[in-house]
């Protein structure tokens, strides 16, 4: 008898329907899976043959066919247990097939019997509800992340023979229904660093607030004990919640990524990654035999900081310039290619010079000339046109370091990020544009205009630190969020005084 289960596999960051057709016929003893599985699933023949016996049933001495239809679609992981050992079990007749007709079923497998949970839970009920199926059966630990779509009843299970008994009539499974407050109103706000604890740096924090309305890379230089880390830690207290389909996106990548768990199946709030300088370009970008999303992506509507940024691989780097350009990657295969999202701001910090304290009055630089243009060089001149505000972070003198008197809190600047954002929200909705960094030109020529003076100023800006057209429309987005904070519907020369001032970093930095 042949019996077919719906399952789903792992496809970029999206799901794909996957048919598990199982045949039982006489002839030597043998256990097949066929239709390009990888290691992973080819090793679920043994976890199925162990779960199916300690649970109770006889496994049969025939000749087992399990084809994983399309069979041009590499499968990899253990979700696949699960359906393997339903399909069986319906073969078998213990299962009547009529009953699981309008389910989707994924899990792994223990040897025991016990559902455990998997990855990617969220993609795989998105991909039932397109595909129309009513009925989603997942491990009990990944029932909460499965419920956040909507049209599709999940149901958790814990073993095998939960589901046995439950298609038999004998029993019923769990059902996940997602609280809507949760989803839509509740904001985790981020137990990073407050504002209010950073002492001194007003033009430093200036600069982060407008990079927080208006979703802008920052690149920070100074010397070492400055607070560059300090500031860049405290960015996601100042950031705005996201909004429903920024968390459903960034949950998707999380979740395949494996960093969910029962009590945290929505990512509430907005990613801050900081990974190591000795990150690789495929850790930094994503990549593997089977593609897996990189820092770039689990940064995905949120935050990468990367501190000592010079001290990254130049190639790692350079690996940077497309993802902030498009807002994803692609990652080309023989067979095939994936994309991942990658849309996030990118604050950099980094000292100017190897040893750190060129420029600083109170301490001598021991670093020739050649060293620092050559440790400079390490962020090529592309790059470097890509962040759109560029600040100075001086020392922090004694005098600012033992005032009492706390600083501006997060939580006021906060309130000003969130008007920004705001006034942005109404000017880009519908257009999947959640702020003025992701203006294409079309859109910065509509809500970016000049007076004749401010076209003066910036003509001047362009000629003397010779700006790039990247740059040009970098500063238009700067002043735009600048203006935005100010409540104002057109850029005056003040904001756009302003935006330029973010740029000449670029000619201070030659030695």
């Amino acid at each position: 008898m042949i019996s077919k289960i719906s399952t789903a596999t792992i496809y970029g960051i999206d799901g794909i329907k996957i048919d598990v057709e199982v045949d039982i016929s006489f002839g030597l003893p043998a256990f097949n899976i066929v239709g390009l599985p990888e290691t992973s699933v080819k090793e679920s023949k043994e976890r199925v043959r162990a779960a199916i016996k300690n649970a109770g049933f006889e496994f049969p001495n025939d000749r087992i066919t399990i084809n994983l239809a399309p069979a041009d679609v590499r499968k990899e992981g253990s979700s696949f247990d699960l359906p393997i050992a339903i399909g069986i079990l319906v073969s078998l007749g213990v299962i009547k097939e009529e009953t699981i007709r309008s389910y989707l079923i994924a899990g792994e497998l223990s040897l025991d019997g016990r559902v455990k949970s998997i990855k990617g839970v969220l993609p795989i009920a998105m991909l039932a509800k397109r595909a129309g199926i009513k009925n989603l059966i997942v491990p009990q630990e990944n029932g909460n992340e499965a419920s956040i779509v909507k049209g599709v009843k999940v149901q958790g299970a814990t073993h095998l023979l939960d589901i046995v008994h439950y298609f038999r009539g004998e029993c019923e499974l769990q059902e996940f229904i997602a609280d809507d407050d949760l989803l839509l109103n509740q904001h985790v706000m981020s137990d990073g660093t407050n504002f209010s604890d950073i002492k001194g740096q007003a033009h430093a924090k200036r600069a982060l607030e407008i990079s927080a309305s208006g979703g802008h890379n920052v690149l920070m230089i100074g010397p070492p004990g400055s607070g560059k880390t300090m500031l860049a830690r405290a960015i996601p207290t100042i950031l705005p919640p996201p909004g429903y389909e920024e968390a459903i996106e960034t949950t998707k990548i999380h979740s395949i990524a494996g960093l969910l768990d029962s009590n945290r199946y929505l990512v509430l709030e907005r990613p801050f990654r900081s990974p190591h300088h000795t990150i690789s370009d495929a850790g930094l970008i994503g990549g593997g035999h089977v593609p897996r999303p990189g820092e770039v992506s689990l940064a995905h509507n949120g935050v990468l900081f990367l501190d000592e940024f010079p001290e990254f691989k130049r190639n790692v780097l350079n690996s940077l310039r497309q993802p902030l350009e498009d807002g994803y990657v692609t990652i080309s295969r023989v067979a095939h290619a994936i994309t991942f999202p990658a849309r996030f701001m990118l604050i950099a910090a980094m000292n100017p010079c190897p040893c750190g304290y060129w420029g600083d009055s109170r301490r001598a630089c021991s670093c020739s000339g050649t060293q620092i243009r050559k440790y400079r060089s390490r962020v090529s001149g592309p790059l470097l046109d890509r962040m759109d505000i560029h600040i100075e972070v001086p020392p922090v003198t004694v005098r600012e370091l033992s005032i009492e008197r706390e600083g501006e809190p997060s939580e006021r600047i906060r309130e000003r990020v969130l008007g920004a954002r705001k006034i942005q929200g109404e000017r880009f909705q519908g257009k999947k544009i959640y702020s003025n960094s992701q203006m294409p030109p079309r859109l910065i020529k509509k809500y970016c205009v000049l007076n004749e003076g401010g076209k003066n100023l910036l003509e001047k800006a362009v000629e003397k630190f010779g700006l790039s057209p990247r740059a040009y429309h970098r500063i238009l987005k700067v002043a735009r969020t600048i203006a935005d904070l100010e409540a104002k519907e057109h850029i005056e020369e003040s904001h756009l005084a302003e935006a330029i001032q973010y740029r000449a970093l670029d000619k201070r930095m030659t030695v």
